[in-house]
């Protein structure tokens, strides 16, 4: 693993209009959690939940979630390291891809 990398997930409290019968962004934020420990054991990765609507004081994130809110995104928005990896419903073996690009290893499950 080159560093540990930052994975943020921009959603809030009510589920996206367009998202339906789709987890909440907070379930997102405990799957997502617990499926890249399994996959990745002892590669931590800061995973950090944001609110859309109530965004901490860092420009950065207070943009991106500005954003996501202005442009209608699907949300749970998933970034790791900056970049959208996730979208609404997001994909465990992109967001795998995207980590092992950053030098994390996978560990196959039997």
């Amino acid at each position: 693993m080159e560093k540990q990398v930052e994975m943020i997930i921009y959603g809030a409290e009510i589920i996206c209009a367009s998202c339906v019968n789709l987890p909440s962004s907070k379930d997102t934020y405990e799957w997502l959690g617990a499926a890249v420990a399994r996959k990745f054991p002892n590669q931590p990765v800061n995973i950090r939940l944001v609110d859309i609507f109530n965004p901490p004081e860092e420009e950065e994130i207070k943009s991106f979630a500005q954003r996501v809110v202005e442009e209608d995104m699907f949300y749970p928005v998933i970034t790791l390291e900056g970049q959208v990896v996730g979208e609404g419903n997001p994909r465990l073996k992109t967001i795998y891809t995207e980590l092992e690009k950053y030098g994390y290893k996978a560990v196959e499950s039997f």
